[in-house]
């Protein structure tokens, strides 16, 4: 197969390993920590993982006191893709290898749903040399499906005792995770014999805690749409007449959208924490938006730049409340609400809503709504990413800027261009950073394995230091923890972390951004560098590295 001159010089590349693991190899003797509780909701979660909830942190620090017998497992990559997973397979690999030289390694196809049919791939050095240091989930693909039910934890256990395997590691974010730890429960119950452990993915960068300092793909991502705000930074600082409005992803949480304002310096960044913090309507935001745009105009500037959160809506109180109801109404008539042509799931919708509800969904553009009712995630919710908010702000800005020219109150030109930056960045070839985390991160998860352990995710720590000085080991999925509705029904489900209002990166943000609005300040970060100094190419997160200084 044909591979471009960056594939040849990136697949040279030895990703960086933490000391302990560097000089000792994987198989490593996990030193305990003190017991542990979920991040909320004690009692539920600890009744529901009885025999997962309350396991200590674990570090790496010191070699295995005797060899370990060799391993087979079974890997899948679960959910979105995120730049790096080829390498947390291929630091597996290796750690499992380093182990003991007879371990096996078998990828099981399109994620979770290869594991319940028994789809699989087993790995050789050839097949994991062709995908080291490359973006991309191809090496077995991605899945949504769910393992929920004891039928499909069943199926996952016969079919990993025909092949021998011991040990699952599930790559993937909060819900796959969720999985993970809801697996691992039933294996233990089972006494089945077969061990689960996690790895942290995700480009939103909401699965973080103080021993999970990033998820993997985060840093790439950001970096990716970095340029890309660059780019149209620089473009419409030449052509002076032009506001572009960029969505950003991040449903659930806006970092990426922070990450990329603290790396570019946009007149106008959204944060949906502040938004839902400060109760603000959409009417507010738009009054704010437009505001910047006036002040700009009469400083002879008609162009700009505004970042969007694509969960903005979902953190208004009204729309929040609303999309809730949505998401109720839609899990308990799923089959009815289905069968209807597009006028009529409307008119189903406005019918069945509380008033209050109803009438907010009544004022909403068609489009909005529609969109609103498209097809919903695995979780049984609206798809927020498909909801155009930029257009939606681009529209009510236009809208009531035109009011105030006609007032006599606005002298500026409006045009406004729209972008989404989602896919862009799910796949890119990873940094040198997520290189290093993620291989580091697969490597973890073998002397996890190799350790006994169970029902825990691999965890890289001290990440603003140099490889070397990382801290390997792994915290308990239980930690993670906490209840919330899904599908109408209060479910466990590892804790999405978000902006912090009171965090050093959100304050940084803060104090610049008035600045920001009324100058010209852009940065340009440039592309990804992967070859060169190391305070160039090695360089993670500007908010991990605000965050941990």
């Amino acid at each position: 197969m044909a591979i471009s001159p960056l594939q040849a010089a990136r697949a040279a590349y030895k990703p960086k390993l933490p000391k302990s693991l560097a000089t000792h190899g994987s198989a490593m003797k996990a030193a305990m920590g003190a017991p542990t509780q979920s991040v909320a909701d004690q009692d539920d979660i600890k009744a529901l993982f009885p025999n997962s909830y309350g396991l200590p942190v674990v570090t790496f620090d010191a070699p295995a006191d005797t060899p370990i017998a060799a391993i087979k497992a079974g890997v899948i990559l679960s959910g979105g893709q995120a730049p790096g997973g080829h390498n947390v397979i291929a630091g597996l690999y290796d750690g499992l290898k380093k182990i003991n030289a007879g371990s096996e390694l078998y990828g099981f196809l399109g994620g979770p749903s290869g594991l319940i049919d028994n789809k699989y791939v087993k790995f050789d050095d050839a097949f994991i040399d062709r995908y080291r240091n490359t973006g991309g989930f191809d090496i077995i693909g991605s899945g949504r499906t769910k393992l929920e039910t004891e039928e499909d934890f069943d199926k996952v256990i016969a079919n990993c005792k025909a092949l021998g395997i011991t040990a699952i590691i599930i790559i993937g974010g909060d819900d796959s995770n969720t999985n993970a730890c809801v697996l691992a429960e039933y294996c233990v119950k089972k006494n089945s014999g077969i061990l689960v452990v996690g790895c942290p993915k995700t480009i939103d960068g909401d699965m973080k805690n103080e021993w999970v300092e990033a998820s993997f793909g985060f840093d790439t991502a950001s970096k990716v749409y970095g340029e890309l705000i660059g780019n149209i930074q620089r473009d419409a600082n030449s052509a002076k007449k032009y506001w572009h409005f960029i969505k950003l992803m991040g449903r659930s949480a806006s970092h990426i959208a922070l990450e990329c304002a603290l790396k570019t310096q946009p007149n106008i960044t959204l944060i949906s924490e502040e938004v839902q913090e400060k109760k603000m309507t959409l009417t507010q935001i738009v009054e704010d938006i437009a505001a910047v745009v006036k002040k700009r105009a009469a400083a002879g500037k008609d162009f700009g730049i505004v970042l969007v959160p694509e969960g903005l809506l979902e953190f208004l109180p009204k729309t929040q409340a609303l999309i809730g109801e949505l998401n109720d109404l839609l899990a308990a008539n799923a089959e009815t609400f289905d069968a209807l042509e597009d006028d009529a799931k409307l008119k189903f919708v406005t019918e069945k809503l509380p008033e209050e509800m109803s009438a907010a969904f009544t004022g909403l553009p068609l489009t909005i709504k529609k969109q609103l009712l498209a097809d919903r995630d695995p979780h049984g919710n609206v798809q927020v990413s498909r909801i155009e908010t930029e257009k939606l702000l681009i529209e009510m800005v236009e809208a009531l800027l035109k009011e105030w020219k006609a007032k006599g109150e606005y002298k500026g030109k409006f045009s406004a261009v729209n972008h989404f930056f989602g896919y862009e960045g799910r796949c890119a070839a990873p940094s040198n950073f997520d290189a290093d985390y993620c291989y580091s991160l697969g490597y973890t998860a073998s002397s996890l394995i190799g350790a006994g352990l169970t029902g825990y995710l691999s965890s890289v720590r001290n990440l603003t230091k140099s490889a070397d000085r990382w801290i390997a080991g792994g915290i308990p999925l239980t930690m993670m923890m906490n209840m919330e509705r899904r599908h109408g029904k209060s479910k466990p489900v590892i804790k999405k972390a978000l902006v912090e209002l009171d965090g050093k990166p959100f304050k940084e943000f803060v104090a610049n951004r008035d600045k920001w609005a009324a100058d010209d300040e852009y940065l340009y970060p440039g592309p990804i560098q992967y070859f060169g100094p190391s305070e160039v190419c090695d360089i993670t997160t500007t908010t991990i590295q605000i965050e941990r200084g």
